[in-house]
């Protein structure tokens, strides 16, 4: 069992900061999983079960902190975002990562957690079925609405580089 967990911790460390949006939160929630998963009495058998187990303690822990908190992390806290950043670098991985986290902040948690699932950590649909306790079409079905969502975000925050022309160039005609 112990070895299911370790081979796990990445992929719940993911999906517990696809979820919170935060990383100690997440390294947070993937103690309190695992303390559960380890004090748990009756522990599936096989791996791919345990795995699916796994995520359904850490999303469940999720939202009960939520509920607990009575509110989501915001986007400024989230991302530590200060007008005083001078060490900022333009380089364009970094720009879509933080453009996407961003968008995944300003979806409801039904649709950050189904793209976790799927995109981020890895899970097939049916274990991301078997993780949400739904059907395997709607995860399908879920997963698409979800990112047709982050694609329309992400539409609407996108910043169309200027046309050069040959003047801005330097050319003159």
């Amino acid at each position: 069992m112990r070895d299911w967990i370790e081979s796990n911790l990445d992929r719940l460390y993911g999906f517990a900061f696809a979820l919170s949006q935060d990383r100690d939160q997440a390294r947070d929630l993937v103690q309190d999983c695992i303390l559960r998963a380890l004090e748990a009495r009756n522990k599936p058998s096989e791996p791919a079960a345990y795995r699916a187990w796994l995520f359904r303690i850490l999303r469940n822990a999720f939202i009960d902190g939520c509920r607990k908190a009575g509110s989501l992390v915001s986007i400024d806290e989230a991302f530590d975002i200060s007008d005083d950043d001078t060490g900022w670098i333009g380089d364009q991985r970094i720009v879509n990562v933080v453009t996407i986290r961003i968008a995944m902040t300003k979806l409801p948690i039904a649709q950050r957690e189904i793209i976790a699932l799927v995109d981020f950590v890895g899970c097939t649909y049916a274990e991301a079925a078997q993780v949400l306790n739904i059907a395997e079409g709607t995860v399908m079905s879920r997963l698409s609405r979800a990112r047709k969502a982050l694609l329309d975000l992400l539409a609407e925050d996108n910043i169309t580089p200027l046309v050069r022309t040959s003047r801005s160039r330097g050319l003159s005609q």
